[in-house]
């Protein structure tokens, strides 16, 4: 009876989570932008000129870890295009001493830029993707988690209905 209990209550969690899950990718699916709404600036270079703490939201799986420490710190290391357009771009590092040694090293990166007029704002990519296949590999990524977790759920009510059906 405790094991049952057990797989009972994680398949709650599973359900709760998978309809999350459900409700994010819809939400994300409705906000992509159209592939005509991105115009292709061309592939930049970019070196790193700086490392900066930066506070961000606690989403750590210890609820009380979250309460007690509502942000925490990562390092970015900021880069900005070698050619003076006045692109910028940032990479989140592990820790500051291998932020750091990026900016020490001067590396540039290749990354292609996507702007995005109706919002004045820009993306930037792999330099081999283009505004067509970022958005496919998006949207490929939100219908995938939204089948999986639309699959889930409707396995638990084909079960919930048929354990009904049973008692009946």
């Amino acid at each position: 009876m405790k094991n049952l209990k057990s797989i009972l209550f994680a398949a709650g969690l599973l359900l709760i989570l998978s309809a999350t899950i459900c409700y994010l990718s819809v939400k994300n699916l409705s906000r992509l932008h159209p592939v005509d709404s991105y115009e292709d600036r061309g592939i930049h270079t970019f070196s790193p000129y700086q490392v900066l703490p930066v506070q961000v939201k606690n989403t750590s799986a210890n609820s009380r870890d979250r309460r007690m420490n509502p942000t925490k710190t990562v390092y970015m290391v900021y880069y900005r295009a070698t050619d003076g357009s006045g692109y910028q771009w940032s990479k989140r590092a592990l820790t500051r001493q291998l932020g750091q040694k990026s900016v020490e090293e001067g590396a540039v990166v290749a990354r292609r830029v996507l702007d995005i007029p109706a919002e004045q704002s820009y993306i930037t990519v792999e330099p081999e993707q283009t505004a067509e296949s970022y958005t496919a590999e998006l949207r490929q990524r939100y219908i995938i988690a939204l089948c999986l977790s639309a699959g889930y759920i409707l396995l638990c009510l084909l079960l919930a209905l048929a354990i009904w059906y049973n008692k009946r």
